[in-house]
């Protein structure tokens, strides 16, 4: 069996996806696939995912130049989460920072705990 027989993709034909950094295994983004993009993806290497908000297809780095190049592909146990182990060109946040998550819960607050790329 394919890789794609075993994702279970929930009822409006998606499965998220968490990209995670190859070498520092630090986590920058969750998107979703649907079945073509999660196919797309494997063919061609780079990460292109369905954007819920456009309701579209969304090759990451298209537009910004910030492309990620997938290295190692993880399913967890219940068939319904995707990792991607990718390299990440430039910023993989659209704010311009190298992880999406980059606010740290401090004191009841949010703090900004890394620099954007373009600083």
């Amino acid at each position: 069996m394919k890789l794609i027989d075993f994702v279970k993709f929930d009822s409006n034909g998606l499965v998220p996806v968490i990209a995670q950094h190859f070498e520092t295994n630090q986590v920058l983004m969750l998107a979703y696939m649907n079945k073509e993009t999660l196919l797309e993806t494997l063919q061609t290497g780079r990460m292109v995912y369905y954007s819920r908000s456009r309701k579209k297809r969304w090759l990451k780095g298209e537009t910004s130049g910030h492309f990620q190049t997938v290295r190692e592909v993880y399913l967890d146990c219940d068939g319904d989460t995707l990792l991607f182990k990718i390299e990440q060109k430039g910023a993989a946040c659209h704010e311009g920072y190298f992880s999406c998550f980059f606010r740290k819960r401090k004191d009841d607050n949010w703090q900004i705990c890394d620099k954007k790329i373009d600083e």
